[in-house]
């Protein structure tokens, strides 16, 4: 039940940062969100978004009530039901999926970070299906998350909230500035480059992050291996590396300066594009000029070479002994029990039946971080039976059609199915071909808590529902109805018994947490001078056995893109250029957002940024409308000529639809960066991650038409 009327702190959740806020509520309606001081995550800061809440919890466009199809499948047509009737026939149907082909037939997906991500997982569990994923799994964030497991026994995170400040802050594929994610939030980024720390920016662009930095080294998308291998080697090589820290809290140091002897700067420099200069001064500062924080993201993990590229970056911080320090990488705090997603509940048979576990050890097999399938193979058995035919899917807080790869196969896919259900806050060109769209609460409309930083956390926040629009139900109350309708094991637990639990060590109730809003561990260091590190050998493992006991190679190495210039030098007469995909927006959370009309004023068109000589090359000037191509499809978007780009490279906008457009796929193939990207072999050994970056593409300028982009229908769709 919401408190009733009066400004309430809380968490914004519109993406998934977790910036505490100030919520006022006026005869029961949201009508301010204000950043709330007293957070050291957003320090009194909020992004354009989290202040737009009212705008969007309150647009016209907001899904108010659950509907059911009542024509074709993606014309569009729905009728309004009663959650009692849609919640029925939607647990019958999973009941006789079930039983006619197995539970494994069904799968669940769900967007990035959001408040019901082990929720979900739990639901999987119960209902006996192995078959769950969120699109980042292979290519975002579990890499990094399972390789610091394995090198030093936990995920860490930068220490910008200690007494003692970073002196050298490496940002590797990140631009926290914009994205801000999982409580390693834009505000103390921004605070630590100002009071003085040394920014070095990886990265094709000169992203808003690395506009910051003293070190910018504009790589090939792609490459990141390269340069890691060449700086361990600079960093063995000229005796940059703590001796003291190595000697004591390492084990493989021998066996990798062996691995990288051929790295040199002039190698990673020829592969990179990255002047052999600026490695080893990257390499130096990082080194020496400490403590240091290692900021990576996403773009490390988006390549057949993930599992390797991501190990190489990790291992800087075990060679520099920036680990559990003052201002370094910090490990989290135990607040709190872990979620129980009711993994026991899984019957061991159905794990053999996790499309992909077999090939994928660390995405699916026991030894994943969150085990998961493989979403090319899971949609990929939607529309072509292999391994087994996945008749029903259900979504939580995901648009696949503009937010995995290969779109037209999600597509053919999503129509193949017996069963869709799409609950979300908006209607989206996925839910458009949905069964049931059913209307999901917005972050002021939920209780749950949030531990930040996300996987190393250090405090715990409490954030309660403030009101309701309409039908609006919370995802995991979606879930319980679900299950108890089903007869699931734990369905008999509410949502506030889990949150209870959760809360247990700290001696607190959610409500009680609620009252305090934030408890916040007090911050340790250098632990492993107690007990050494979180695995198998107590030390950081520059040479990793677990790997190699799961078939992998222990020591890091690259691999070249199996589409780029050097793989694929056919290819790349007719697609001369690099592209990579992703650029982040403020005003947006990957397909979210674009009908906010406060947001859509600031960045109303799909963006599309190459440098001067290159644009000049192909006579585009900046504004032009443009096609960019791949060997997959084409797509149009806004040029921006820029010198913050290494040239030769493209790099285009992602999550682009037209809510103002209508119609049955709101242009969702007309801006989206996933009707270029491929989602075919070859994967990485051990995650099953794909090449999303580094891909070939030309480009070419269009004639503009109206409103900016021109119809792109699919084969076969209605125009």
């Amino acid at each position: 039940m919401a408190p009733g009327d009066g400004e309430f702190k809380s968490i914004c959740r519109v993406c998934h940062g977790g910036c505490a806020a100030r919520v006022t509520v006026d005869d029961g309606r949201v009508v301010k969100v204000r950043p709330w001081p007293g957070s050291p995550f957003n320090r009194g800061r909020m992004c354009v978004k989290g202040l737009a809440t009212p705008q969007a919890m309150y647009h016209p466009d907001r899904l108010t009530h659950p509907l059911r199809r009542v024509g074709p499948r993606g014309a569009g047509r729905f009728a309004r039901v009663s959650w009692d009737e849609a919640l029925s026939d939607i647990a019958a149907r999973l009941d006789a999926f079930r039983r006619e082909t197995g539970p494994e037939s069904v799968a669940l997906g769900q967007g990035t970070g959001r408040h019901h991500y082990f929720h979900v997982i739990r639901f999987a569990n119960t209902f006996g299906t192995p078959n769950w994923y969120e699109p980042g799994l292979a290519n975002c964030f579990i890499p990094r998350i399972t390789v610091s497991n394995l090198t030093y026994g936990g995920f860490v995170t930068g220490d910008y909230c200690g007494e003692t400040p970073p002196r050298t802050i490496l940002f590797w594929g990140h631009n926290p500035l914009v994205s801000g994610p999982d409580g390693k939030l834009a505000f103390p980024v921004r605070d630590a480059l100002a009071k003085g720390a040394y920014g070095i920016a990886v990265d094709p662009r000169r992203s808003e992050t690395a506009k910051h930095c003293g070190l910018w080294l504009p790589i090939r998308p792609g490459t990141d291996a390269a340069l890691a291998l060449a700086m361990i080697r600079a960093i063995i090589e000229e005796g940059w590396y703590d001796r003291e820290f190595v000697e004591a809290h390492t084990t493989g140091f021998e066996e990798l300066r062996g691995r990288v002897a051929q790295a040199t700067p002039a190698w990673a420099e020829a592969i990179t594009g990255v002047p052999a200069a600026s490695l080893l001064e990257a390499a130096r500062r990082y080194a020496l000029d400490r403590p240091s924080i290692l900021d990576w993201g996403v773009s490390l993990e988006q390549n057949p070479n993930s599992l390797q590229t991501v190990r190489a970056v990790a291992i800087l911080r075990g060679l520099t002994g920036n680990l559990d320090v003052p201002g370094g990488d910090v490990f989290g705090s135990e607040l709190v029990a872990a979620y129980p997603v009711l993994r026991q509940a899984l019957p061991p048979e159905a794990w053999a039946k996790r499309i992909g576990a077999d090939r994928f050890k660390l995405l699916g097999g026991l030894r994943a971080f969150m085990p998961s399938a493989h979403i090319p193979g899971l949609f990929s058995a939607m529309r072509t039976g292999d391994p087994y035919r996945v008749r029903a899917l259900l979504l939580f807080g995901n648009n696949p059609l503009a937010t995995v790869a290969n779109s037209r196969g999600v597509l053919e896919s999503l129509r193949a199915l017996d069963l869709l259900v799409v609950a979300d806050h908006f209607p989206t060109p996925t839910a458009a071909l949905a069964d049931y769209v059913l209307p999901a609460a917005y972050w002021p409309e939920i209780d749950q808590i949030i531990e930040l930083p996300f996987v190393a956390p250090r405090a715990v926040f409490a954030h309660r529902k403030l009101a309701t629009v309409g039908e609006c139900r919370q995802n995991e109350l979606i879930l319980n109805d679900l299950a108890r309708r089903l007869g699931l094991p734990g369905a008999n637990e509410s949502l506030t018994d889990i949150l209870d639990q959760r809360l247990a060590p700290i001696g607190l109730t959610f409500d009680e947490l609620a009252e305090r809003f934030m408890v916040m561990a007090e911050p340790r260091y250098r632990c492993y001078t107690e007990k050494g590190f979180r695995t198998p050998s107590r030390k950081v493992e520059l040479s990793c056995k677990a790997l190699a006991r799961l078939g992998y190679d222990p020591l890091p190495s690259y691999a070249e893109p199996p589409e780029s210039p050097v793989s694929a030098p056919d290819l790349a007469r007719d697609f001369p250029l690099v592209l990579t995909t992703g650029a982040r927006r403020p005003e947006f959370f990957h397909s979210d957002g674009r009908q906010i009309e406060r947001l859509r004023a600031r960045r109303p068109d799909p963006l599309a940024e190459l440098g001067p000589e290159t644009a000049a090359r192909f006579a585009i000037a900046d504004g032009d409308w443009i096609m960019v191509k791949s060997p997959r499809g084409e797509i149009r978007l806004r040029a921006r000529v820029t010198r913050d780009i290494r040239e030769g490279v493209v790099s285009i906008d992602h999550g682009w639809w037209f809510p103002e457009r209508g119609g049955t796929d709101h242009g969702v193939f007309a801006s989206n960066a996933n009707v270029l990207t491929n989602d075919g072999p070859p994967y990485d050994p051990a995650f099953g991650s794909y090449q999303l970056r580094g891909l070939l593409c030309a480009v070419a300028r269009i004639e503009p038409v109206a409103g900016g982009v021109a119809p792109a229908h699919p084969p076969g769709d209605a125009a």
